[in-house]
């Protein structure tokens, strides 16, 4: 059993030894760049990570599975600036943990599980700016405060939605100015009186209440130090605001309600807040919900003063449950006439009643963006006297189609400088259009048009036409000043003389092939270009301009990264910066005459060396070749029409026609000979002629001379006569010397006609009359074998 037992533990260990050899190594826990920003946020980590560094300067640990944090985890980050742990089961922290980390700037403990908040976690922070406890399990923040020592707070965040019940007035001690305090308390219970006051000076204060019981007495606090009071989460519907006596300054200077639920009866409420701000107010409305018809009755005359204090006001996504039931607003009227900037966006709004326009006389900024405005409706909101001092309209993705109509509309509004009617449908549009006199500036990105008129106004000194279906831009604008017309399907720049004034101009995401320094030169005035994310041609040209000319960097935005090559294919994606060509890609032309010369001298050296070794007569006789091998071998004897064909030179023509013919054809019986000056066919082709003559004939007979070597004549029938006479290995040919020929005198080429001479016998003409007569004799014999 024993031997046995060892060998089980020594086959276990080997397998686990060799499964962890096998293994893949961990990966780090934690990714770190050169500057010392590491980045170790979700990797269900269950620590911190061993092996830190005074060269950390940054590290992001968020979305782990960390829980504890102890002394010595980070005591060697001595530069640490930022630190983010959020997002992760922290449940303690040992009282020095941070007491290292004398940089820290950024620290961020948010939504962990800390039960309670300890004063020596900061106690050596002082240059801590930002610090964030929302979201921990904490009902307050401490039996002592917490954030003395922070002297350099900037930023804080705390509270948490179900637990933090209780704000002391020890809480805030030590801390003098921040830039923004976030207190999520929807489950507070208890405020003590003057827990904010010793902040001296806070610029925004978020407060997440879910009743405002407690608004009251933390407004009072805040009075004189704050400048943004933004309440959010919070039902007002049982908002009671009794009067309080304050001496001291009052420093609100905006009100911003988000996600709060309003009822008529506490809108007069609110109303009653404004009291105790300074004066110019901004008011926010932002995803709120009014639960009733607008029944909104003021009657106090501190009350109207106070609601002239508006004079921004902003609401966005408005929801009224009893929309269709709601009033005109005809009671607040009154108050409207000190307004100077109004946003109602996304909210369904379709009219704004004439006669509220008309209340509206210091109104310069409306912004009725995401709403349901109608050229119809609109030309009742725009009505006479309406808006007097209305500088910049804003009716961006409205539900407007003509052009035409909206510049007629808003003729009213003589002191209009900008329109923003973007993301509308105005497709197609007028050729001409009227507009008020002082507009300077319009946009219509994202309006469908496919081309500009001159319905646009000649005054425009900004215009945005970028995101439509512009093919080109011919329009004149002589007072242009910036042009905004990316996103469309323009192949060049517009023609500099339609724009002189023009300093900006925006052209990306088109389909411009390129540009020269020329057309850049015709722009007189122009400082800013941007034309990246187009289909550059990356010409020699092309590149040779944009590389060498530096000062491109100043006038050129997102130059170079935005600016790549889309051709040729092999550069596509490159940055035309980094982008050459090759030499011939860059010098086609001067390659394409080079080759031309190159096959010019070639086709002039090919020549001459085939004028030098006959080599039109082998392509000659190639050709006859061919020519005769269609045709059958030897024409049937029923065909032959001639005893003999005879091949002669037009010199020794006075021999052929007066001894051969005569002692030929005269002779009993008669030879009949076919003689190319009486036989061959006229206008017949010569190859054909001399073929077919040759290929009815018995015999060829060829008188040879001195004059028939010579005769071009004779070589064209000699040369076609060549390959049927003597690739047949046949007697058909008949030589006959009229004189002595030196054989090197035969040219070359004739190798086979050389060849028969050497080995074949030939008549010989005799000069001595007594023997002429058995040449004759001999000739005839042998025409007749």
């Amino acid at each position: 059993m024993m031997p046995r037992a060892l060998w089980t533990v020594w086959v276990l260990g080997a397998v686990i030894s060799l499964f962890k050899e096998g293994a893949p190594a961990q990966a780090s826990p934690l990714a770190c760049d050169p500057t010392g920003v590491c980045d170790g946020h979700s990797r269900s980590l269950l620590s911190i990570p061993s092996g830190l560094t005074a060269t950390v300067k940054s590290l992001d640990l968020s979305n782990n599975k960390i829980a504890y944090v102890s002394n010595s985890d980070l005591q060697t980050c001595v530069n640490l600036k930022a630190l983010r742990l959020e997002s992760n089961k922290i449940d303690t922290i040992e009282e020095d943990s941070f007491f290292s980390l004398g940089s820290l700037e950024h620290l961020d403990l948010s939504y962990n599980h800390l039960p309670h908040l300890s004063s020596s976690w900061f106690r050596s922070l002082a240059s801590l700016k930002f610090l964030n406890l929302l979201g921990n399990s904490y009902t307050t923040l401490g039996k002592t405060s917490l954030f003395s020592h922070l002297t350099n707070l900037r930023i804080l965040k705390v509270g948490n939605s179900y637990y933090f019940t209780e704000i002391q007035e020890k809480d805030f001690a030590g801390l003098t100015s921040l830039e923004e305090l976030e207190i999520n308390a929807p489950s507070l219970r208890k405020y003590n009186p003057k827990s904010l006051k010793s902040i001296q000076n806070i610029r925004h204060l978020i407060l997440h209440l879910s009743q405002p019981a407690f608004l009251l007495e933390i407004f009072v606090d805040v009075l004189s130090s704050l400048e943004h009071l933004e309440l959010r989460d919070t039902h007002l519907d049982t908002l009671h605001f009794s009067e309080v006596s304050i001496n001291e300054t009052k420093t609100i200077k905006k009100l911003t309600f988000r996600n709060v639920e309003i009822t008529d009866e506490s809108f007069n409420e609110m109303v009653k807040l404004l009291h105790y701000v300074s004066e110019m107010l901004d008011v926010e409305f932002d995803q709120c919900t009014l639960n009733g018809i607008g029944a909104f009755y003021i009657s106090d005359m501190a009350a109207v003063e106070d609601l002239r204090k508006v004079e921004t006001l902003t609401i966005r996504k408005l929801y009224i449950p009893h929309f269709y039931s709601f009033h005109d607003l005809s009671s607040l009227y009154l108050f409207t006439g000190t307004v100077k900037r109004v946003t109602i966006e996304s909210s369904n709004v379709f009219l704004v009643p004439c006669s509220l326009s008309q209340y509206l006389k210091s109104l310069e900024y409306l912004d009725l963006n995401g709403n349901l405005m109608v050229e119809d409706l609109l030309r009742n909101s725009a009505c006479k006297d309406a808006w007097p001092s209305l500088q910049t309209l804003i009716l961006r993705q409205n539900h407007l189609t003509s052009l035409e109509k909206t510049g007629e509309i808003l003729l009213t509004l003589e002191n209009l400088t900008n329109l923003d009617i973007s993301k509308n449908n105005f497709h197609p549009i007028s050729k001409t259009c009227q507009w008020p006199a002082k507009m300077k500036h319009l946009n219509l990105s994202s309006t469908r048009i496919q081309s500009v008129t001159e319905c646009i106004p000649q005054t425009l000194e900004i215009l945005d036409v970028s995101n439509n279906s512009l093919s080109s831009f011919s329009l004149t604008m002589p007072q242009l000043r910036e042009l905004y017309i990316s996103g469309n399907k323009l192949k060049a720049l517009p023609d500099a003389s339609f724009l002189p004034m023009l300093l900006v101009m925006r052209i990306s995401r088109n389909t411009i092939n390129g540009f020269s320094k020329e057309q850049l030169d015709s722009f007189k005035k122009l400082k800013t270009l941007e034309a990246g994310s187009n289909n550059f041609i990356c010409s020699c040209e092309f590149l040779s301009f944009t590389q060498e000319q530096r000062a491109l960097a100043q006038i050129l935005v997102g130059w170079p990264e935005n600016y790549l090559c889309d051709s040729p294919t092999h550069v596509r994606g490159q940055r035309v910066q980094d982008t050459r060509l090759s030499v011939s890609e860059c010098h086609r032309e001067a390659l394409v005459a080079a080759t031309c010369c190159v096959l010019f001298l070639l086709i002039l050296v090919t020549g001459v060396l085939c004028h030098h070794f006959h080599g039109l007569w082998y392509l000659r006789m190639m050709w006859a070749w061919l020519q005769a091998k269609r045709k059958p071998r030897r024409a049937p004897q029923r065909d032959l029409c001639y005893d003999a064909f005879v091949s002669y030179s037009e010199q020794d023509s006075h021999w052929v026609e007066s001894l051969m013919v005569q002692e030929l054809e005269h002779f009993n019986p008669p030879f009949k000979l076919c003689l190319h000056k009486r036989d061959f066919i006229p206008g017949k082709w010569i190859i054909d002629n001399i073929i077919d003559s040759i290929e009815k004939s018995h015999k060829t007979i060829f008188v040879l001379s001195e004059n028939f070597v010579k005769s071009e004549w004779c070589k064209y029938e000699l040369d076609f006569s060549h390959f049927r006479l003597f690739d047949e290995n046949n007697d058909a040919a008949i030589l006959v010397l009229l004189e002595p020929i030196e054989r090197k005198a035969i040219p070359q080429r004739f190798c086979k006609l050389r060849k028969v001479m050497n080995t074949r016998t030939y008549l010989e003409w005799p000069t001595e009359e007594a023997l002429q007569g058995n040449f004759w004799i001999n000739l005839r014999a042998a025409i007749k074998s």
